[in-house]
């Protein structure tokens, strides 16, 4: 029998944390954007839009180096509860369209049309551009797409059809369409292992294809057959339809070092809201809380206390703050602080009429998700640093007016 041929996308979103950005605020569009930390220190770039790399900005750079190379850069924030959001819901369209569909990142997805030909006109390649329209379209999202016969391949593909684009490599295509890549295109290729061989005069993917599996074993070692199988176009075919995600986590770093408990507690709790905003996005519980803290001589520690199943700001942060109150070397300066929850559950809705209380929590969470996701982060927050459990807009404090002037009497 024939060998089967295998029909696996890789689409990537292009600037993901950028282009939803661009979505709340037009204002962005067309300039050159990142999202991280705050420039005024030792912040780092999550996400450049292509404006921004033009100058030479890219993903995990300081920011304020990133401002040295483009003075006009635009920093924002960021809101990653937001980023959590969309993305599930875009798998979940995703998933409409193809029978297999596998989340790798926040902002990549693998889908497998292997045994569709029929259902899309034996026409997989254009049904690439339809579902680049599609994501455009419904998700306002620019994204690229790469299609080929397995999913090393495909991400390839998509990384060379950037930004914006669709590569397709055609079934028995695979080897030339690698031949003119520099060798760093091969999954497991770093930069060490690339001097390596470009000192053995190994700069192209062609020159590796043209060599032995035994020379290889020179300068790969153990990798050599791998390496050599990736080289010339092969690759998995096997999807994980379920996404698993082991762990959720913010981390600061501060422009200036801070030292004692008190003025360490309030990022703790703004990034405690930010993580729990993303767990309840993705519908799930988390029964592990771990501290981060990192000191001014780059001493970091790890610290997690397992608690009852919860996505609750309230329940996540006492468990944070008691986690810095026993274990910070106070007032030793600290430069980075961070909160993460692991071991994640799926978010079973309780019974109503049997839970009321948990319930009416709940209804506030939810509510205050839906500000924030409207206004920003800072409309309104879940009790906090010496206020009750509840939620509390972020508003002036009202004022008689007609009180104005008036003298009190005795």
């Amino acid at each position: 029998m024939p060998e089967r041929i295998h029909h696996i996308a890789h689409l990537d979103l292009d600037c993901f944390f950028v282009s939803v950005e661009r979505i709340y605020d037009p204002s962005l569009i067309g300039k050159p954007v990142v999202v991280g930390g705050t420039p005024e220190g030792r912040g780092v770039v999550a996400s450049a839009s292509y404006e921004a790399r033009a100058f030479g900005v890219r993903s995990a750079m300081p920011t304020r180096q990133a401002l040295t190379l483009c003075p006009q850069l635009v920093c924002v924030r960021g809101t990653f509860e937001r980023y959590g959001e969309i993305s599930s819901k875009l798998r979940g369209r995703l998933q409409e369209i193809a029978p297999i569909v596998e989340q790798a990142s926040i902002d990549e997805y693998y889908l497998d049309f292997t045994g569709c030909e029929k259902l899309y006109k034996n026409d997989i390649p254009g049904l690439m551009h339809v579902l680049q329209r599609l994501v455009r379209e419904e998700f306002q999202l620019p994204c690229s797409i790469g299609l080929a016969s397995n999913k090393t391949l495909s991400k390839i593909a998509a990384s060379a059809a950037k930004p914006n684009g669709v590569r397709v490599v055609p079934p028995g295509t695979e080897r030339s369409f690698l031949a003119p890549m520099e060798i760093d295109v091969i999954p497991g290729i770093g930069v060490k292992t690339g001097e390596r061989l470009r000192r053995a005069g190994l700069k192209t993917v062609a020159d590796i294809q043209a060599k032995t599996v035994d020379y290889l074993r020179t300068y790969l070692g153990s990798m050599a057959e791998e390496m050599f199988h990736l080289a010339c176009g092969g690759g998995t075919v096997t999807l994980t339809p379920e996404h698993d995600r082991k762990s959720i986590g913010r981390e600061e770093t501060f422009s200036r070092d801070r030292s004692g408990v008190a003025a360490l507690e309030p990022e703790l709790f703004r990034l405690t809201e930010s993580v729990c905003g993303t767990l309840r996005s993705c519908g799930s519980l988390a029964r592990t809380v771990t501290l981060k803290l990192r000191y001014k001589d780059f001493l970091t520690i790890t610290r997690a206390e397992s608690i009852e199943p919860t996505n609750d700001d309230a329940t996540v942060f006492r468990t944070a703050k008691s986690l810095l109150e026993r274990n910070y070397d106070s007032p030793r300066p600290v430069r980075l602080i961070g909160v993460s929850v692991s071991n994640l559950t799926e978010h079973a809705e309780p019974e109503l009429s049997l839970f009321p209380v948990e319930n009416k929590r709940q209804q506030i969470l939810d509510a205050v998700d839906t500000l924030r996701n409207k206004f920003g982060d800072e409309i309104i927050h879940v009790g906090g640093i010496g206020q009750e459990e509840e939620a509390h807009p972020r508003r002036r404090p009202m004022v008689d007016r007609n009180a104005r002037g008036k003298k009190k009497k005795s």
